[in-house]
């Protein structure tokens, strides 16, 4: 029988071997990296890669093998590729990023957009954000706010992108997308969701309540208090309110704000009725400039990846490699493409940070259509 030691000490000098020609070979890539400096050659190699992988594949003997040395070997290189981009930042062979940092953005007697009507989260958004030193408009649709400022008829437009509950605004990452517009802030609001009627109404009054879709299911367990009630959606939760308001019928009442409330003068029948307490939307600050304030912390991009097996996991080591966090990963479906799709990352960093330069390098060679959203 064979010792089980003897099988150790042999994959231990096995392993020694490996570790010393991975060091050699990592060695001759620092050689081929300078090579590429001085000559302003590019670090990603797609077609010599290809030929090296599949001369690695040639040398096996089955299947099994095969397809293993096929992913060491894509590692590997990978592992050689970040080595390669290290050193071109190190020796000042930085990628373009063309955004300005600027010590603060402008908050005072600008022109912001947002997203609903009067009393909407959105406008309760802007305002903690902005304060009340601005003049505002709002639009009916998430497009309008987008190309209201890409033409220069608003300079910020506040709009959602992300709910604790519902998840995210899908409709927004396309519209990120297809828009010149970039994120230079963001603000949290918590969904406080309160029952609102008119100044003379009490709760044994109300027979009908009106909110969005999701207001009405955030607010279920307390609904089901009162199955007699009425439910109707409507587009949004200030709507709702407004629609109280504008009725006037003391049987009506709506789930909405407080905020909302003081914008069409109802009386907040009950407070705190959702269900779910730490429920919050994520709403972004978005311009036509591309700026970022010198001290932002989180950093947001798409990009396109290869239809091909370990694409996006070789995208996602530059940031395992560049010791960046990842705060969150979308994916969307790209127009006209079947079953290909479009990611959206949001990570921890700075873009004047090494670190950053050198992981946003090394995606932007590999992937396709990368493009950085905003850091803020």
């Amino acid at each position: 029988m064979v010792d089980l030691q003897d099988l150790r000490n042999e994959i231990d000098s096995i392993d020694r071997q490996m570790t010393e020609l991975f060091e050699k070979r990592m060695e001759i890539s620092r050689k081929v990296a300078e090579y590429k400096i001085s000559t302003g050659k590019k670090v990603f190699d797609k077609e010599r890669e290809k030929k090296v992988i599949e001369k690695a594949k040639d040398m096996t003997h089955n299947d099994f093998n095969r397809h293993g040395i096929e992913e060491l070997f894509q590692q590997i290189m990978a592992m050689s590729r970040k080595l390669q981009y290290q050193l071109l930042e190190e020796n000042g062979v930085a990628g373009r990023l063309p955004f300005i940092g600027v010590d603060e953005l402008e908050k005072e007697n600008v022109r912001v957009v947002f997203q609903g009507v009067e009393g909407a989260y959105s406008q309760a958004a802007m305002q903690q954000y902005f304060g009340d030193k601005i003049t505002s408009f709002h639009v009916e649709h998430w497009r309008d706010a987008m190309e209201a400022i890409a033409e220069g008829a608003a300079d910020y437009a506040v709009l959602p992108i992300e709910n604790s509950t519902a998840g995210s605004v899908n409709d927004m990452y396309d519209l990120l997308v297809e828009f010149e517009n970039y994120i230079v802030g963001e603000q949290i609001i918590r969904c406080e969701h309160c029952l609102l009627g008119l100044e003379n109404a009490e709760i044994s009054d109300i027979r009908t309540v009106y909110s969005h879709q999701q207001g009405l299911s955030q607010c279920k367990s307390f609904l089901q208090e009162h199955r007699d009630w009425k439910q109707i959606p409507l587009e949004n939760t200030a709507m709702a309110a407004k629609k109280v308001a504008e009725d006037g019928d003391v049987t009506q009442a709506s789930i909405s704000s407080a905020f909302a409330a003081k914008c069409f003068g109802l009386k907040v029948l009950k407070e705190n009725i959702y269900s779910n307490k730490a429920n919050s939307t994520r709403f972004i600050i978005v311009t036509n400039q591309r700026i970022y304030q010198k001290d932002a912390k989180k950093i947001s991009i798409c990009f396109e990846t290869p239809h091909t097996s370990g694409s996006l996991y070789n995208i996602l080591s530059h940031f395992i490699y560049n010791n960046l966090n990842m705060f969150g990963i979308q994916s969307r479906p790209i127009p006209g493409r079947n079953w290909e799709y479009r990611f959206f990352i949001d990570f921890e960093g700075n873009l004047n940070d090494s670190a950053v330069k050198n992981a946003l390098r090394g995606i932007r060679e590999e992937a396709t259509n990368m493009k950085i959203l905003g850091n803020y």
